[in-house]
């Protein structure tokens, strides 16, 4: 059954205005500051927006008729998060924050454009139609910045 359109869009909206406070205020030094579980903040917000880019391309993907082509396991979910944080862990502050606007634009253009077939979260693989992966994010950005009182 295809999940509601205006739904999904405001759940990815609700998600990207709880993270956006979550970093509001922090300087590219803090954002960058690798103290986080051994990422920066600026990791978290790549990785965030490597998932909403694939996130994007699968519904598009799925809404034209094709199957997924992230359904991973484990494993290789570990693997694709490892390379996602190898190749651009050197990205700036500047750059993580304009990666992490694009892409999010990116996938709520297609889910506006979604066709029913794209709204069927029963299509998807690992990079999930509904997802709380940003809000998890934002919970360990809350708990690093109390911990360090910023």
């Amino acid at each position: 059954m295809p999940e509601d359109r205006d739904g999904l869009l405001q759940h990815f909206r609700d998600m990207r205005a709880e993270l956006l406070a979550a970093i509001e205020g922090l300087s590219d030094d803090q954002v960058s500051d690798p103290s986080l579980d051994g990422w920066s903040v600026k990791d978290h917000l790549l990785h965030l927006a490597a998932w909403d880019e694939l996130r994007a391309a699968e519904v598009a993907r799925i809404s034209a008729g094709h199957a997924s082509a992230w359904r991973l396991s484990g494993e290789q979910e570990d693997a694709y998060n490892a390379l996602i944080y190898a190749r651009r862990r050197d990205l700036s502050a500047r750059q993580a924050r304009w990666e992490l606007e694009a892409s999010h634009r990116q996938l709520l253009d297609a889910i506006a454009a979604a066709a029913p077939r794209g709204l069927d979260a029963s299509h998807y693989g690992e990079a999930a139609l509904r997802s709380t992966h940003e809000a998890q994010h934002t919970v360990w950005i809350k708990r690093w910045r109390a911990e360090r009182r910023i």
